[in-house]
């Protein structure tokens, strides 16, 4: 589970850098390689969460609505992390 908190980060990360950094690059500098090197990163990050998203809901028993919430967060910006503190943080019962 740690790798695929860590792992939900770095593709968080990575799709901000993409949006805020590579794609202004792109259409304001005239600099399209940016997005070829940042959009290949982060396409595999992606991959590697969403895969790595089933296989532990498999394993955890994941409620079909958690699993679909984890793949629909991780195509937004700053989903992965809304994700990580919504349906993964142990919730403090009062």
């Amino acid at each position: 589970m740690n790798f695929f908190l860590w792992l939900g980060r770095f593709e968080g990360i990575s799709v901000l850098i993409l949006f805020f950094v590579a794609m202004p690059l792109k259409y304001m500098m005239g600099l399209p390689e940016a997005v070829r090197w940042v959009g290949m990163i982060h396409g595999i990050l992606f991959l590697m969460y969403i895969f790595t998203a089933y296989s532990i809901s498999q394993e955890e028993n994941w409620p079909g609505k958690k699993l679909l919430m984890c793949v629909l967060l991780s195509s937004l910006p700053f989903g992965t992390f809304y994700f990580e503190s919504r349906y993964l943080k142990p919730q403090t019962q009062t």
